[in-house]
């Protein structure tokens, strides 16, 4: 008998969707009889045949789902993330697709949730850090050749959200931590430059001075007498994890992929086993987010391949 259901072609609900494997005893559709593989469905409002993978990063992929999953398990239960080429020789795939498939499992981790850090005057740590090179610029003293990153973390709530940046200034700086931190929050950093205009969003902003290796201070908040410690170590932990990560298992990054692995390396702190989340709890968490992030080998308008893996541009 016809199913209802949600088509994720006509995105629409309650539309009347069958196996097309199956002969559907509708007056409608008398003639349609297909000889598709099961698990195939068709849209009775817009005649359009899909399975579960549209429109997920699953979609108009030939690997097995037996294989997606396996990769997504490994992803979500290393620590410091699995290589392409170990996943090219644990499922028995091609390197090419092997990388593929991670960096698709990498957006499905991409988590939209952007709720303030600090509600309720928490404590909010913002640090910046700095990893591979730009490409096409010189490598000279300092970190002007290397990609800057962002990241904020809420003490309260243990969760990191970071940010790739073109260059570490106020100009771009500002912005991204005035959106994401509650206008109550305590926000706590180093000496930047660029701190100093956007402690005035925050009710209270406090700084550490690493120049002076300075890098915990203990004072009594004015109102309650409580004591409480400013730092940015926890950020320090996390990039001290990412880094890691980035330079002894994937090696090399290239900069228009940088987002995605900061998503990895976000999901994987924002679920960790301190939170109570085990390893299965965590690729479950994970495979939730596979629905409505593709990316498919097709170029765009005949786009040139960026690369020899032919991904779009």
């Amino acid at each position: 008998m016809p199913q209802r259901g949600v088509c994720p072609v006509a995105e629409k609900a309650n539309f009347e969707i069958r196996e097309s494997n199956q002969w559907v005893a509708d007056p409608s559709n008398a003639n349609f009889q297909s000889k598709h593989r099961p698990g195939l469905y068709q849209c009775n409002e817009c005649r359009e045949q899909f399975t579960v993978t549209v429109k997920t990063v699953f979609e108009r992929s030939k690997v097995p789902l037996s294989k997606w999953l396996a990769a997504l398990f490994l992803l979500t239960a290393s620590k410091k993330g699995v290589s392409a080429h170990q996943v090219h020789r644990s499922l028995a795939v091609s390197y090419k697709t092997a990388w593929f498939m991670m960096h698709r499992l990498r957006e499905a981790l991409r988590n939209g949730d952007f709720f303030p850090f600090g509600q309720g005057g928490g404590e909010v740590e913002a640090d910046e850090t700095f990893i591979g090179r730009v490409k096409g610029t010189k490598v000279r003293q300092g970190v002007h050749h290397k990609n800057a990153v962002l990241s904020l973390i809420d003490r309260d709530t243990k969760q990191v959200r970071s940010f790739h940046v073109d260059q570490a200034n106020a100009e771009n700086v500002a912005p991204i931590v005035s959106a994401n931190i509650s206008k109550e929050a305590h926000l706590q950093t180093d000496q930047a430059k660029y701190y100093r205009t956007i402690g005035k969003t925050a009710a209270r902003h406090e700084t550490v001075d690493h120049s002076e290796e300075e890098y915990v201070r203990y004072v009594s908040d004015p109102e309650t007498g409580e004591e409480y410690t400013i730092h940015t170590n926890t950020l320090e932990g996390y990039f001290s994890l990412f880094k890691r990560g980035m330079k002894g298992v994937y090696q090399h990054c290239g900069e228009k992929h940088l987002h995605r692995y900061l998503a990895e390396f976000d999901f994987r702190y924002n679920n960790r086993v301190a939170h109570g989340i085990t390893d299965y709890m965590r690729a479950e968490i994970a495979a939730k987010g596979i629905v409505g992030k593709c990316l498919t080998y097709r170029r765009p308008h005949g786009a040139p391949y960026a690369n020899d893996n032919q991904t779009p541009l």
